[in-house]
């Protein structure tokens, strides 16, 4: 794990050692960290891990408690890997003095390339490697043998200590197997004894309800990642129970690509991922921008509910979505085609009606999605733009939800069996003139 690049209190190399040449400061009296102190705030720790927050705020409150007991910290960084699509970890800084510094900073992978090579120099790496817990490292008495502690000392920081705190296997969730920090001091003593002891009791205490604070974080990441946002949290809300399901009055959605089958057979397995996260990213980025809920990936297609009190709000919700996808789709495709890779457009239905929404499965295996009539024909209809030679089709029953301004756009393509569908539906699709986007 390792944060971006731009955080220079990490990463910074091939700088030549700076020289520490802060004017002494007049020394004061030696004040030791009452154990009251240190225990008041370790109960405190506690506390907020117990009853949640941010990161940001927990680390924020204990520096400021420690410095309130003596403990002379100008500087803290704590970082914890995560479980996430698109970053490795985070990192959760504070300064005693004012900064316009994100107090946050996610960062991406650092198995490869520059950000492992930075990583390996760090000194977190090296209490990894070595199996030691902790580093100290002071101007004056310790070697600059770390980039990151040459720009610390151009800081200003006398005195650093640097901490790893390791869970056990059972403890870890993926790459999450660890809190790392760093304790900095620009005082011109550094930290006394009694300071780095205090540290030393509370900073597990503290890496425990970074943890808590963070694995709350890495429960609703999945849920959402893997379920959908609303679905992510209603179970996060407790709703598991098999069984219990909802009426749900909803626009639907279900999208796929045109002549995927065809395209699968001719690219190699590896660019038909990269095909499909491509596409999934322009699909499901515009359904979640106008405020939709994607429930369900089926290869190359996606079910998502637009839901809304008010059904023409829901309808027009789902055609922000439905112009959002086609203007960014002319874009992939264009980008697609410049670099000499395969391109396909994406058949779209749109439907309005009741379904059953909860969830559904085995006592071992549960799925929260929609169930009913609605849903098939949703998929029928999406089915039809190839007969109907049309990107977007809609039913009858969505043109009569929207609102006039909409249905103003819409035109009939004629009426369709729909297979699993016992009535003959009529379908329309947007007039040209109207659309947004290109068609495919």
């Amino acid at each position: 794990m390792q944060p971006a690049s731009e955080q220079p209190t990490r990463l910074r190399r091939n700088m030549p050692a700076p020289i520490y040449s802060a004017q002494p400061r007049p020394r004061i009296a030696r004040l030791p960290v009452p154990e009251t102190a240190v225990s008041t705030i370790a109960s405190w720790i506690v506390e907020r891990g117990l009853s949640g927050g941010s990161e940001v705020e927990l680390l924020e409150g204990f520096c400021r408690r420690c410095r309130d007991a003596g403990i002379r910290l100008s500087n803290a960084i704590v970082i914890i890997d995560t479980l996430h699509p698109v970053y490795e970890g985070r990192a959760f800084k504070w300064r005693a003095k004012q900064s316009n510094e994100s107090p946050v900073i996610e960062y991406g992978a650092t198995s490869e390339g520059e950000a492992a090579e930075k990583w390996q120099q760090s000194p977190f790496s090296h209490l990894l490697r070595t199996g030691e817990n902790e580093m100290r490292r002071r101007a004056g008495r310790d070697p600059v043998d770390f980039p990151m502690i040459e720009q610390l000392r151009a800081d200003g920081h006398t005195d650093n200590l640097i901490m790893v705190h390791r869970f056990d296997r059972e403890g870890s969730v993926g790459e999450m197997d660890a809190v790392y920090s760093h304790w900095g001091s620009d005082h011109a003593d550094g930290f006394d004894e009694d300071h780095i002891e205090a540290l030393r009791k509370l900073v597990p205490t503290l890496a425990l309800a970074t943890k808590t604070i963070s694995l709350v974080r890495v429960a609703g990441t999945i849920a959402e990642v893997y379920l959908g946002r609303d679905p992510g949290q209603r179970v996060l809300a407790g709703n598991i129970s098999r069984g219990v399901t909802d009426w749900l009055h909803a626009v639907l959605w279900f999208s796929d690509l045109r002549e995927f089958t065809e395209l699968s057979e001719r690219v190699t397995p590896a660019e038909i991922i990269s095909f499909l996260n491509e596409y999934a990213d322009v699909i499901i980025s515009a359904i979640h921008d106008a405020g939709g809920d994607v429930l369900k990936l089926t290869g190359d297609g996606i079910l998502a509910i637009f839901a809304d009190n008010d059904s023409a709000r829901a309808c027009e919700a789902a055609l922000k979505a439905e112009r959002t996808m086609r203007a960014r789709l002319a874009e992939l495709i264009t980008q697609r085609r410049e670099a000499g890779k395969a391109t396909t457009g994406v058949y779209l239905g749109l439907h309005i009606g009741e379904v059953f929404y909860g969830n559904i499965g085995s006592r071992d295996r549960l799925d929260f999605t929609v169930i009913g009539p609605a849903v098939n024909e949703v998929c029928r209809v999406a089915e039809m733009c190839r007969s109907a030679r049309q990107p977007t089709l809609m039913t009858n029953a969505f043109m009569d939800a929207a609102a006039v301004p909409e249905r103003s756009r819409m035109v009939s393509v004629g009426r369709f069996a729909l297979r699993g569908v016992e009535r003959v539906q009529e379908l329309f699709t947007l007039d040209q003139g109207g659309h947004a986007g290109t068609r495919h």
